[in-house]
Formats: C-alpha cells, structure tokens, sequence
C-alpha cells in the first residue's frame, strides 16, 4: 500500500504563492467569462422583463459600453498573457492547427467581436434606439403599433439589423471564451 501523501499546510508563504501569472491568469479569465454569461444570459434578461422599455434601453445604453470596455482590457491582458507564455504562438502565428496558437485566435475573436461592439455596432444601435424614442414621442405611437411611419419602420429595421449583429459578436465571443475555458480546464496554462 503506497504511503499516504502529505497534508499541505496553508501558511502564509503558500498564499503569497498564490499571486503567480498563472493564478492570475485563471482569476481574470474567470472573471471575464463570468461576467460575459451574466450579461449576455441573465442581467439582461432581467432587466428585460423587469423595467419599462425607455429604462430598459437607458440602462443597456450606460452598461454594455462598461461590460465591452472590461472584455476588450481583461481579453488583452489574456492574449498578451497566452503569447508570453507560449513560445509555440509567436513561432506557428500563422498556422491555427497548434493548439497554443488556436487558443490565442480564440482569445483574438473576443477581441474583435467586442472590439466592433464597443467602437461600431454599439454606438450605432444606441443612436438608433433614441431616434426611434424621439420618433415614438413626436408620432405619439409606440414603435411596434399598428399605423406607424415609414420612417419608424426603417428605424426598426435598421435597430433589429444591428441589434442582431451585436447579439451575435457577443454571442461568438461567448462561445470563444467557454472553448478557452475547456481548454485550460483540460490541458492547463503551461507551455
């Protein structure tokens, strides 16, 4: 019968080893796929069918700009992490079949669909969602009503159109980042 493995002692040289790039990477990329599920599946879907419409959309307006912001930082600081750490990325850059290099494309996708939500489709869906509130306040008619002007149809399309294309960048970056996930959960950070 093999010996039985020693206990390991918590003192406070095994805490202060905790702060180690690989804890810290785990501890941002936990908090960067937490919050992105959170927004993107639950927050949201709160406050969608808890506020009215007009607070519902002011507070998407103030939050997402935050949420996208805090992807693009954490999502950097991961990438530049990832390369650092494997050498495999910056010698087969071109060649995504090497796993270290697949997972710094992954960790790119999420720079580039929050990036374009952040600094395009975000600020072009907040412009439209408050043309069409001014449009509804001038008309008197809400957006979805019977009768409403052609002007408020192609606003609606145009804020289903973008609105779309930002729930899908999200979407992608969420699927990239629980790929990533997996992946360190199997294979780990090391080179």
């Amino acid at each position: 019968m093999a010996p039985a493995p020693a206990v390991q002692k918590l003192t406070i040289t095994t805490v202060l080893s905790l702060f180690n790039p690989g804890g810290l990477y785990l501890v941002a990329y936990g908090f960067l796929f937490g919050m992105s599920l959170w927004i993107s599946f639950f927050g949201g879907v709160i406050a969608y069918k808890t506020l009215p419409r007009a607070q519902f959309g002011a507070l998407q307006h103030k939050t997402f700009p935050i949420y996208f912001v805090l992807s693009l930082g954490l999502a950097s600081t991961l990438l530049g992490l990832w390369t650092l750490n494997h050498p495999d990325v910056r010698t087969h850059y071109a060649n995504p079949l090497v796993a270290d290099v697949a997972q710094a494309y992954t960790l790119g996708l999420v720079l580039l669909a929050q990036g374009s939500n952040y600094f395009i489709v975000g600020p072009l869906t907040s412009k439209t969602m408050f043309e069409r509130m001014k449009l509804e306040k001038d008309e008197g008619k809400s957006y979805n009503e019977a009768g409403v002007s052609d002007n408020m149809k192609a606003l609606n399309r145009r804020f289903g159109m973008l609105h779309g294309i930002s729930s899908l960048a999200n979407l992608g970056a969420v699927l990239a980042l629980g790929f990533h996930g997996l992946w360190i959960g199997n294979f780990g950070l090391k080179a």
